[in-house]
């Protein structure tokens, strides 16, 4: 999710507590019947309170394993824009019935491009949004 202000910024959170999970973006599954816009919606909404985002386009479909259990792993990216208003910190206690629910989240806006990657190369597609974002990764496929 990308906010438009003076340089454009990338909405990611850390989980408050857990250090070792790394900053990440929003991210989760799809539920049985749910078409993938909704699910987008539905878990950055879970995962930061935000409700007022536009989806403004599917970026990839990448397959790799997960990172901890070696499953495969289908992970659809998209590009989500966040009205400039929004906040530029907040903390946010995820609601739900996923895993992750009522770990708390603390939100916040990173300029692009990133001066450190994302936990589990989250940030590898930033490139398909704009090219002066890539990171080595995205460079490299």
């Amino acid at each position: 999710m990308i906010r438009h202000r003076t340089v454009p910024e990338l909405l990611v959170f850390d989980h408050v507590g857990m250090p070792q999970a790394g900053t990440q973006v929003p991210a989760g599954g799809v539920q049985p019947g749910e078409e993938l816009e909704q699910a987008v919606l539905r878990e950055v909404f879970e995962e930061t309170g935000l409700h007022t985002t536009s989806l403004i386009e599917q970026l990839v479909v990448e397959n790799k394993p997960h990172p901890d259990t070696r499953q495969p792993r289908r992970t659809t990216y998209f590009h989500l824009q966040a009205p400039a208003t929004t906040a530029d910190a907040w903390n946010h206690t995820v609601c739900g019935d996923g895993d992750d629910t009522g770990l708390t989240f603390a939100c916040r806006f990173l300029p692009l491009p990133l001066t450190q990657p994302l936990a589990d190369d989250q940030d590898a597609w930033l490139g398909r949004i704009n090219p002066l974002w890539a990171t080595t990764t995205d460079n490299q496929q």
